[in-house]
């Protein structure tokens, strides 16, 4: 199993304000498994894939990620397990405007320290693999919407992660580069094994995926696989 969420719930407590913005949910990913996490505004999609991707921690309930729960590593052993299993990809790129295309997506291994040479060179090949070999020595501005999206697809997936997490990756494009930028992370999942879970408010891109769940109201359908055959 790559991605695990068992019983997980999540409240906010500030004086008398107290928000349960999840409760129980568990969910489960596996290799080369694709899935939509669909749901109105504010019923916890992207709360939930903070506690997924170890950004935050669940109130209750326990998240694990290829075995390991969260709660059990330190905040060095988290960025450390984060780097080497997920990748991530927004609603906006999150691209660094100083550095070419090329040096963005090169990060994630010059975090792992890895030298410079041979980051550059699997970056270039992440850049070649999301049609953006030629853009390399471009900045963030001088590209395109749905090329510094690509960009940070390439980011996401240069370090061959178990799983990438993406939150709304096409809520900022038109439906044809939308259309382009979804494609590519499926087809990156079902090449590589790797398990993807996209949150969407699109529901024609929902429907691509292997799985759809909707979360409403901080709950999640009891059965983990809602189809859409």
């Amino acid at each position: 199993m790559v991605m695990e969420a068992l019983g997980v719930s999540r409240r906010y407590r500030e004086g008398r304000l107290d928000v349960t913005v999840l409760e129980g949910v568990n969910l489960q990913l596996r290799r080369g498994q694709s899935l939509a996490l669909v749901g109105a505004s504010g019923s916890g999609k992207s709360t939930l894939l903070h506690l997924l991707g170890g950004l935050d921690q669940p109130t209750s309930g326990s998240v694990r990620l290829m075995g390991r729960d969260w709660a059990d590593m330190s905040v060095a052993q988290q960025g450390a397990w984060r780097n080497e299993h997920l990748g991530f990809v927004y609603q906006f790129h999150h691209l660094l405007a100083e550095f070419s295309a090329l040096d963005n997506v090169a990060m994630p291994l010059r975090i792992r320290r890895m030298p410079l040479a041979a980051a550059r060179a699997q970056a270039l090949l992440a850049l070649q693999a999301v049609g953006l070999g030629e853009r390399a020595a471009h900045r963030p501005a001088q590209l395109s919407g749905g090329e510094r999206q690509r960009v940070a697809v390439a980011r996401a997936l240069v370090t061959r992660p178990a799983c990438i997490l993406a939150d709304e990756p096409t809520g900022n494009l038109d439906r044809r580069t939308a259309d382009g930028v979804f494609e590519l992370l499926l087809k990156r999942s079902r090449e590589e094994g790797t398990a993807l879970l996209v949150v969407t408010h699109d529901e024609q891109l929902a429907r691509r995926c292997d799985h759809r769940l909707e979360l409403v109201g901080g709950r999640l359908p009891s059965s983990p696989d809602d189809r859409l055959d």
